[in-house]
């Protein structure tokens, strides 16, 4: 099954694709869009493009585990994001997925305007990969 996971964000949304085998995750794109609907237009769009059968958002807890604003805001997101796209949606707990991905980043160099452009594309690997290790155990 082809997965397509978001790490949604307010400016940026980061989006990666599991090969059809569930074994690895890929970057695909980063989304500079900042109004949802649209957002969820251009997600839809991808998701039917690529032929994804289900879509993977990131939510971030708190470090004790808890829910919090952005949190919550991730899942009501994806609860929108399913219905519009009419695949099943997966949440899975993406904290320090984006500090991990900028370390990744500046072990291989890459700095600046092209770090800014790819970070939320490494972030939603790292979410993917993660949500394909969790179910293949």
């Amino acid at each position: 099954m082809k997965i397509m996971s978001v790490d949604y964000g307010d400016a940026r949304t980061g989006v990666a694709f599991s090969d059809i085998s569930e074994t690895l995750a890929s970057p695909y794109t980063v989304i500079k869009e900042a109004y949802q609907p649209n957002l969820i237009d251009k997600l839809c769009e991808i998701a039917e493009k690529e032929n994804a059968e289900k879509i993977v958002v990131g939510i971030p807890k708190n470090m004790d585990g808890s829910l919090g604003f952005r949190a919550e805001a991730c899942r009501e997101f994806g609860k929108n994001l399913e219905k519009k796209a009419n695949l099943p949606v997966d949440f899975i707990d993406e904290r320090l997925t984006t500090v991990m991905a900028h370390n990744i980043l500046s072990a291989n160099n890459v700095r600046g305007k092209k770090r800014k452009d790819t970070v939320d594309a490494v972030s939603a690997v790292m979410i993917l990969q993660s949500y394909i290790d969790k179910n293949k155990n």
